[in-house]
């Protein structure tokens, strides 16, 4: 479905036919809180568009972490590089042209913003999978569209309508109707994805099946089955956004010392994984940050 079908389904400001069994009191508020962010993952946050990130309700935990929603409007002729280095998960994506699952990504990636947009994604847990068609490892690199028009049409009336609050009913809403709970190995994936996110002392497997009781061969299994990717490439998505996250914060802290809070062997092997997935050398990286939230704060008032 094509952005011109999804505005026939809109009238004026008022939420779909569909919006009712998905919105329940979200219309109480017209903007969600912002949650405490989390800049893992974003290379340029000064280049960000108006973007929010809003904690799933419990009703989906284990299923998804949370609501992410960017909305821009720039001058014509300006656009807008946005480059991120994903977290090693899936995603469903509402926009104006349709509804898209997107797999994990094994590389960082770029969107150029133009004109006015915006999107509404939920960040998947790994057991979410257990109620979705094929596996992660099928769009692992890509997204395939969903035929979901109900989604599209009240997603899209209540951004039209400014009203955040009730676009982010509206997809966890959905996920509440189509996701099932979480199965035994998902709540395991879920578990393993925690303990990689929350723990950066763990920056081999044999160290997170440890901890999680686990022999090596079932937490690839696992990150097979419900993450779509090896679970050491998870481990190093996670060291590598930290890694990134820190060059471009504290000026003061040297490569090397990153490196080693991070747990890899020495400065060379962070600029290896550095260079295979983001294309630079981290203090090309970093300097490229420090030039891009310089130019920001020149445009502060």
């Amino acid at each position: 479905m094509g952005a011109g079908d999804a505005e026939g389904l809109v009238h004026g400001t008022t939420v779909g036919t569909g919006a009712g069994r998905w919105l329940g009191d979200s219309r109480r508020r017209r903007r969600p809180a912002l949650d405490a962010p989390d800049g893992r993952g974003i290379l340029f946050p000064e280049r960000l568009p108006t973007f929010t990130r809003v904690p799933a309700p419990e009703s989906l935990h284990g299923l998804v972490r949370w609501c992410w929603l960017p909305r821009w409007d720039l001058p014509a002729g300006v656009v807008s590089r946005q480059e991120v280095l994903p977290f090693p998960a899936s995603n469903l994506v509402v926009e104006p042209g349709g509804v898209r699952l997107h797999g994990p990504s094994t590389r960082a990636s770029h969107r150029d913003l133009t004109g006015s947009g915006w999107a509404v994604g939920l960040l998947l847990r790994p057991a979410a999978w257990t109620s979705l068609p094929g596996g992660p490892a099928a769009v692992r690199d890509t997204s395939v569209p969903l035929d979901e028009p109900d989604l599209l049409a009240t997603v899209t009336a209540a951004m039209a309508a400014g009203a955040d609050d009730e676009a982010v009913a509206v997809a966890t809403g959905w996920a509440n109707e189509r996701l099932a709970p979480p199965d035994e190995g998902g709540l395991l994936a879920d578990a393993f994805e925690d303990l990689v996110a929350g723990d950066r002392d763990v920056v081999r497997v044999d160290q997170a099946a440890e901890r999680l009781g686990l022999t090596v061969r079932a937490v690839q299994r696992l990150a097979r089955r419900y993450i779509g990717v090896a679970p050491l490439a998870v481990i190093r998505r996670y060291r590598l956004q930290e890694a990134a996250q820190r060059l471009r914060e504290d000026p003061s802290v040297t490569i090397a010392a990153v490196a080693a809070g991070l747990g890899y062997a020495d400065q060379a092997h962070l600029s290896a994984d550095f260079r295979q997935v983001l294309g630079l050398a981290p203090r090309d990286y970093r300097r490229a940050a420090g030039a891009a939230t310089s130019r920001g704060a020149s445009k502060t008032p």
